[in-house]
């Protein structure tokens, strides 16, 4: 398997492909568990739009030939005003031997209207009707065999989470490509083929209701749950609880796993292990003090990122896939759509910056769903200025709670500030329109085990492999450079900025060069120091608004420019030293 990027080098290598298939639906539908179960390769699966911002592709089998399916970006229509609507068309017109259309069978009506578009390419489609598990429980009955016929294709009964259907999927293609059905729309099973928006929309709502039939004796508990979610006279209040347990659960476990677990293991187990081993078989001096040292490669290179980062990111994925998983983040979109308009930004926006505190580059890449520039300008100056992700704010947490947690006060406060004077400005000076936002809500469900806990296994592994790796790196420069005097070096060139605009002690010094890799290491130099509260206060929101990693700066220059990329990092690294400096220097006067 594979994973590409919107650009025109890896799109034009693609289209050229033979023997290849097509996934296509809208977004939330299920694709990405469709691409998993019939490549075996592994995909995240969600359910509001930009999962799947760039083409994924694997290969498959059907009938003993080898075929390329590739999963394309979920759209709800083909007139290119976004990035993945662009990408599906180029796709559409490179010649695919067949296409699967997911349909979801709780909004048929907004499915259909994409399928009779792709009716219009002549292109042999298989339809596969997903969630039928739950459309069977909000009381909705779709006579399948019918809407085979009005559509003049295979459709196939799925559900995907419980791999159900897919063989008879695989047949149905296999079917199809034997067939090779006219390629024309003039013997489509709907008549000729809609060509304008009013017309496809009105098929499509004649085709639905034809084939649909809604019980009334369905239960509708969770439709007046999913309605209290976005009134926002109720919806507010459960979106506090949320993220007030949310939090709750992030900090407070991270904390005990810590306690509990992880430091134990590191420093009880896995740091003493290396240090036997080493001062058993190197003399003492630079070799075996960048080993073991206190910048020691095998010291702080599992205390940083696995007793001090790793159980806060854990139940923070924990915690967010649960709840993009049971259809909760498009609610609050849609909850805050209003109030985010007035920044710039559509209220699905607010999923970006969500998964910001996760990490800043899946949000980035994320920002593809959005329908303007503008809109991708706005969340990413948000998400690199404003929004820690969780590496960072488990080093924060490690350090504020050291000395008292009514710290995290004046730092949330003054963090909620920047962030709606950011939004404000950005909103008001990047040039550019915002439209109106268009967001399918998915249905309210209890996450499937099995598709929750792979996607968990994903995103730690991504995050062991994207995060830690260059943290390792970094804290092999570090040993290094504390071994040389390089560092000592670099806390005398900054002492006049660190320790007298600042006034932090000169390992913040350490901190800001190692923070250049990672953010999260600007901090972790100074847990376990015996600083003020004042120090604390100052080094949370250096850290906090100080530029993001190395990496996140790649990810803009690729998605913008470089020139963005080089603006952000000299307006966070400026903003931060000055933001720092200031309460410093307020604080010294009124304490």
């Amino acid at each position: 398997m594979s994973c590409h990027d919107i650009n025109e080098k890896e799109i034009k290598k693609h289209l050229s492909q033979k023997n290849k298939i097509l996934l296509m639906g809208n977004p939330n539908v299920g694709k990405s568990v469709f691409f998993s179960r019939m490549t075996g390769m592994d995909a995240i699966s969600s359910n509001y739009s930009g999962t799947t911002v760039s083409y994924t592709q694997g290969d498959m089998k059907l009938s003993d030939k080898g075929y390329t399916l590739i999963d394309v970006p979920g759209v709800f229509s083909l007139k290119s005003t976004s990035e993945a609507e662009d990408v599906a068309e180029k796709f559409l017109s490179s010649e695919p031997e067949a296409i699967i259309c997911v349909l979801d069978a709780t909004n048929l009506q907004r499915s259909l209207e994409l399928a009779l578009e792709l009716k219009s390419y002549g292109i042999p489609t298989a339809y596969a009707l997903n969630f039928l598990d739950v459309a069977k429980r909000e009381g909705i009955e779709i006579n399948v065999g019918m809407l085979s016929k009005l559509l003049d294709s295979p459709v196939v009964e799925t559900i995907a989470v419980k791999s159900s259907g897919f063989e008879e999927l695989k047949e149905a293609v296999v079917e199809l490509l034997k067939k090779a059905e006219c390629r024309g729309c003039e013997k489509s099973g709907c008549g000729s083929c809609p060509k304008g928006r009013e017309e496809i929309y009105d098929t499509a709502r004649e085709i639905t209701k034809k084939v649909r039939k809604t019980n009334a004796k369905a239960d509708r508990n969770k439709t007046r749950i999913s309605d209290w979610m976005i009134r926002p006279s109720t919806g507010v209040p459960i979106a506090v609880l949320i993220m007030a347990l949310s939090l709750g659960m992030i900090v407070g476990g991270g904390k005990a796993l810590r306690a509990v677990f992880f430091l134990p293991l590191v420093n009880g187990i896995i740091v003493p292990f290396f240090k036997n081993i080493f001062t058993s078989i190197i003399p003492e001096g630079i070799i075996q003090n960048v080993l073991i040292g206190e910048y020691g490669i095998f010291v702080i290179g599992f205390e940083w990122p696995i007793a001090l980062i790793f159980p806060y990111v854990f139940l923070f994925y924990v915690v967010f896939s649960f709840l993009e998983d049971m259809g909760y983040l498009p609610r609050l979109g849609i909850l805050f759509d209003n109030l985010m308009s007035r920044f710039g930004m559509q209220g699905g926006s607010i999923i970006n910056i969500m998964m910001g505190y996760g990490c800043a580059i899946p949000a980035i890449i994320g920002t593809r769903a959005c329908t303007t520039k503008k809109e991708r300008l706005v969340v990413t100056t948000l998400v690199c200025v404003t929004i820690p992700c969780i590496s960072q704010t488990g080093a924060l947490i490690e350090l504020i709670s050291s000395k008292s947690y009514l710290i995290f006060l004046p730092l949330a406060l003054i963090s909620l500030i920047v962030f709606i004077s950011v939004a404000s400005l950005a909103g008001r000076f990047i040039n550019g329109k915002v439209d109106p936002m268009i967001i399918q809500i998915p249905n309210l469900l209890i996450p499937d085990k099995k598709t929750y806990g792979k996607k968990l296994m994903i995103r730690m592994k991504h995050f062991l492999i994207e995060a830690e790796g260059p943290m390792f790196f970094a804290i092999v420069i570090a040993a290094l450079f504390k071994e040389t005097g390089f560092l000592d070096v670099i806390a005398a060139a900054s002492s006049p900025l660190v320790q007298g605009w600042l006034g932090l002690p000169q390992q913040a010094a350490d901190g800001l060069l190692l923070g250049i890799v990672r953010r999260e290491m600007s901090i972790a130099p100074l847990v376990g120091l015996n600083l003020t509260s004042l120090q604390v206060l100052v080094a949370g929101l250096v850290s906090l608004f100080y530029l993001p990693c190395l990496s996140v700066f790649g990810i803009i220059a690729s998605e913008f420019n470089a020139k963005t990329a080089a603006g952000i990092a000299v307006a966070t690294t400026c903003f931060a030293f000055l933001i720092g400096g200031l309460v410093n220097q307020i604080g010294l006067r009124l304490f």
